[in-house]
C-alpha cells in the first residue's frame, strides 16, 4: 500500500523509480532527486513527470541513466536532503527480474546429514541475511553469504539434527524475522523452523484398488479434527492424525471413527487443510476452533493435529501414520491445500523474503482481494510457480498421497495446475488434481485463471460443478436458501438436470461446462456454506421429515449416479447438520464434529449411502472418463416431463435410473425383463416389466444382456 508517509521511493523498474511527497511535507515539492548508497556513490535521476494524486501526494516518476545494483540499499533524496530507502517494488513484478534471478536447483531450505548442514535461502532484493540456529538452549547467529542468482548460503559443520532455526533479512532497510520458506519441520506455532532427518520420514506402501480412471474415485471430504472431536468416539487422541485412524473395541463395536469410515465403502478421504495454518493455537487447541483454511507453512503439517506439537518429528509422524492406515484399509488419501493466499501477509515468510514478489500487485502498488483476504498469491511469477510445483511434488514424494484440491483454485494461473497435473502423476499414475474453479475477481487476467470457464484448458484437472450442485440440490447463497433445485422439488429444471448427470460435457439439457466427465466433480454439500439437510429445512418447509429424508437420499443418489467424480461431504450420509449456519469456519467443535449419535439416529440414510456406492463400483457404465463414451452411451428421457429416465449402458448391462422428486405416482413399461437392483433401497427383483414410480423416490432397473 502507497502514500502512507511523508515520503516513499519505490523502484518499479530497472530504470524507473516513482517517488510520492505529502503535500504536507514541504508542499510536496522538490525540482531534484538523486540515489545514494552506503559507499557514498550518487546516481542522477531525471524527473520524467509529476502529478498530484487523490490522496494529497505529488507523485515523482523519475529515470535512472544508469542501472541499479539489485541486494544493494540505496536511498533517495530529494532537494530539501532528506533520504528515504528506495523500496524494491514493482521491478519484482517484470520478466527481467524474474530471468536474472529465477533459480532451478533443488538445494532451498536446508540439506541435511549428520556432520553438516548446509542452508539455502531465496532473496535477491536482500542486502544481507543472517541464519540464527539454536541448539541446546544455545543461540548462534552466522552471515549468509549471498550467491548466484540471489541465493544466500550458509553451512554449518556440526549434527544439527533437532536444532531450530529463523534467518534475518535485510531488505528495503529493514531487519525481518522469518522462518523457512522451504522447512519441512517446525516447532509449535510456527515458531521456528527445525532441523530433522528426512531419512526417518518413511512411508510404508500397501496395494491398493485398481483404479482406471479419476471417475473411478469416490471422495469423502472430512476434517481431521471434527471426525474424532465427539467426546463418545471411545477414541484417546481425539481430533488429531493419531485420532484419525485409532482403533479399539470400543470404535469397532460403536463403529466410530476410523472403524466408520472403513465401513462406507469410499475410495478417496479428501482431508481438509492438514499443512500449518495460522488460526488455532496449537499448545491450547481447545481455544479457537477453525477449519485451517489460513496458510502458514506450505510443506509442515498443522500441529494441533499433533499430540506433541513441541516435537518437529511427532506431527510428520502423525500424518505418514494416517496415511499409511487408510492406504492399509485402501483408501487414497487427498490432502485440501491453500495455495491461493496466506493468513498474515506482513508476517509470511514470502514477504518477509522478497517484497511484493509472491502477490498479485498492480502499478500503484494495490494489492489484488479476490480471495478477500488482501493478499492474493502471484502464480505467474516464476519462482512462486516453482516454489509451489515444488511444494506439490515434495508432498506426494514424503507422504504418498494420492491427490490434491486446491481451494479457489481460480486464483492460480491454468498453466501452473496442468504443469502440477503432470508432474504429480509422473510420480503416482493415479494422482488426482482438482479444485474451486470459481472465476475470482483478481488481478490476474481472467483467460489466464484456472476457473471453470478456462477448463477446456486444463485436460486432466476437474473442478468442482457448481451447476451440478445448484440443480440438484438449489442455490446457496445467503440470500437464496429457499431457491430449490431438482431433487428438492423444482421440476422444471429437468432438462439442465439431463446436463449435469452427464458430467456436463456435452449439449444435452444445456451448453457444456467441461470437455469430459473426469473434469466434473460433482457434488451438493462439502464444508462450505448449509448442509444439505439444513438446507431441505429452509427450502422445503412444507414436506414431513420422512419425505426431506427421501429428498436427502435422492440427491446423494445423484451424486452416485451421475457421469463425473463424486463427491461426499462427511456426515452428509447422516443428514449432517450445522443448526443451519451456512459458514461454520470458526464456530466450535458442537458445531462442527462429526455426531455419532446423529448417524445412529440416520442409519437408514447411511445404509442407503452405502448401497449408492456399491452400485456405483459394480457397474462400470456409471463412471465414464470421456465424453465420447456418455455421448454414445447414455440417454435421456422423462415421464410427463417430471420424472427423469436416465439410461445408461456398456457391453455387458443397461442401467434405467428413475428420479421422481414430486408427489405423484407414475407408472412405466419396460420392453424386456428388469431386474431391480435398487428402489429407495439396495433390492433384488428380476422379472420386471411394468414399474410403479411412488412419489420422492429413486429406482435403478438392469438389464443384462445375454
Amino acid at each position: 500500500m502507497r502514500q502512507q508517509t511523508y515520503y516513499e521511493a519505490y523502484l518499479d523498474d530497472f530504470d524507473k523509480i516513482v517517488v510520492y511527497l505529502s503535500r504536507n511535507s514541504y508542499g510536496g515539492s522538490s525540482n531534484r532527486f538523486y540515489v545514494k548508497d552506503d559507499d557514498g556513490n550518487i546516481y542522477n535521476l531525471l524527473i520524467q513527470s509529476v502529478e498530484t494524486t487523490q490522496n494529497n501526494y505529488t507523485k515523482y516518476t523519475l529515470l535512472l541513466n544508469e542501472e541499479l545494483e539489485i541486494g544493494k540499499e540505496y536511498y533517495v533524496v530529494h532537494q530539501h536532503a532528506r533520504a528515504v530507502i528506495l523500496q524494491y517494488s514493482a521491478i519484482v513484478k517484470t520478466q527481467r527480474f524474474d530471468d536474472m534471478f529465477y533459480y532451478d536447483g533443488a538445494d532451498l531450505g536446508y540439506t541435511y546429514n549428520n556432520k553438516y548442514t548446509s542452508f539455502a535461502l531465496w532473496a535477491p532484493c536482500a542486502s544481507r541475511v543472517k541464519l540464527e540456529i539454536a541448539k541446546n538452549n544455545v543461540t548462534y547467529t552466522y552471515e549468509m553469504q549471498r550467491t548466484e542468482k540471489g541465493v544466500f548460503r550458509y553451512s554449518v559443520l556440526e549434527n544439527l539434527e533437532n536444532a531450530t532455526y529463523v534467518y534475518f533479512v535485510r531488505v528495503n532497510g529493514e531487519w525481518k524475522e522469518t522462518i523457512d520458506p522451504y522447512g519441512n519441520a517446525s516447532i509449535e506455532n510456527s515458531r521456528r523452523s527445525a532441523v530433522i532427518d528426512m531419512r526417518k520420514i518413511k512411508v510404508k506402501d500397501y496395494p491398493l484398488p485398481e483404479m482406471k480412471t479419476a471417475c473411478d474415485a469416490i471422495i469423502y471430504e472430512v476434517s481431521v479434527r471434527d471426525f474424532t472431536s465427539q467426546k463418545s468416539t471411545g477414541i484417546l487422541h481425539r481430533g488429531t492424525f493419531n485420532g484419525f485412524v485409532e482403533e479399539n473395541e470400543y470404535t469397532k463395536e460403536k463403529c466410530t471413527g476410523f472403524s466408520y469410515l472403513k465401513s462406507l465403502g469410499i475410495t478417496h478421504v479428501q482431508l481438509m487443510p492438514v499443512m500449518d495454518f495460522g488460526s488455532v493455537n496449537e499448545i491450547y487447541p481447545e481455544l479457537h476452533y477453525n477449519w485451517g483454511y489460513d496458510p502458514i507453512q506450505y510443506r509442515v503439517p498443522e500441529g494441533s493435529f499433533s499430540i506433541a506439537p513441541q516435537n518437529p518429528y511427532d506431527r510428520i509422524f502423525g500424518l505418514v501414520n494416517l496415511v499409511e492406515e487408510c492406504h492399509k484399509a485402501g483408501i487414497r488419501v487427498n490432502l485440501d491445500v491453500v495455495f491461493n493466499h496466506v493468513y498474515d501477509k506482513e508476517t509470511h515468510f514470502f514477504e518477509n523474503t522478497v517484497p511484493n514478489y509472491y502477490f498479485q500487485m498492480n502499478e500503484q502498488g494495490d494489492f489484488s482481494n479476490g480471495t478477500w483476504c488482501g493478499n492474493d498469491i502471484d502464480s505467474k511469477r516464476k519462482m512462486c510457480a516453482k516454489y509451489i510445483v515444488d511444494t506439490c511434488i515434495y508432498l506426494v514424494k514424503t507422504y504418498h498421497i494420492d491427490g490434491l484440491r486446491f481451494d479457489l483454485m481460480g486464483i492460480l494461473d491454468y498453466h501452473l495446475m496442468n504443469e502440477i497435473q503432470q508432474k504429480c502423476k509422473a510420480l503416482n499414475p493415479n494422482f488426482m488434481v482438482y479444485g474451486e474453479g470459481w472465476d475470482m475477481p483478481s488481478f490476474l487476467d481472467y483467460r489466464e485463471r484456472a476457473s471453470i470457464v478456462n477448463s477446456f484448458k486444463m485436460n486432466e484437472v476437474a473442478h468442482f460443478s457448481d451447476r451440478f450442485r445448484d440443480v440438484v440440490k438449489g442455490r446457496t447463497g445467503a440470500h437464496e436458501v429457499n431457491v430449490k433445485g431438482y431433487c428438492s422439488g423444482a421440476v422444471y429444471l429437468i432438462d439442465i438436470m439431463k446436463n449435469v448427470m452427464s458430467g456436463s460435457c456435452t449439449h444435452e439439457g444445456m451448453d457444456p461446462m467441461f470437455a469430459n466427465p473426469r473434469n466434473a466433480v460433482n457434488y451438493v454439500e462439502c464444508h462450505d456454506n448449509m448442509t444439505s439437510w439444513d438446507k431441505l429445512k429452509e427450502c422445503c418447509k412444507e414436506d414431513s421429515k420422512e419425505i426431506r429424508i427421501a429428498r436427502h437420499k435422492m440427491m446423494i443418489a445423484a451424486v452416485m449416479f451421475a457421469q463425473g467424480i463424486p463427491f461426499l461431504h462427511s456426515g452428509q450420509e447422516f443428514a449432517r447438520s450445522k443448526h443451519g449456519l451456512s459458514n461454520t469456519y470458526e464456530e466450535s467443535d458442537d458445531v462442527n464434529k462429526l455426531d455419532y449419535e446423529r448417524r445412529n439416529q440416520y442409519q437408514d440414510i447411511v445404509e442407503c449411502t452405502k448401497d449408492l456406492i456399491e452400485i456405483r463400483k459394480n457397474h462400470a457404465c456409471l463412471r465414464y472418463a470421456e465424453k465420447e463414451e456418455v455421448e454414445e452411451n447414455v440417454r435421456f428421457s422423462s415421464i410427463e416431463q417430471q420424472v427423469l429416465l436416465y439410461q445408461c449402458k456398456d457391453s455387458k448391462e443397461v442401467l434405467t435410473i428413475f428420479f421422481n422428486p414430486t408427489n405423484g405416482t407414475f407408472h412405466y413399461e419396460f420392453d424386456q425383463d428388469q431386474t431391480l437392483i435398487y428402489y429407495n433401497k439396495k433390492i433384488e427383483e428380476s422379472g420386471c416389466r411394468h414399474l410403479t414410480i411412488v412419489p420422492f423416490s429413486v429406482i435403478v432397473a438392469c438389464h443384462k444382456y445375454s
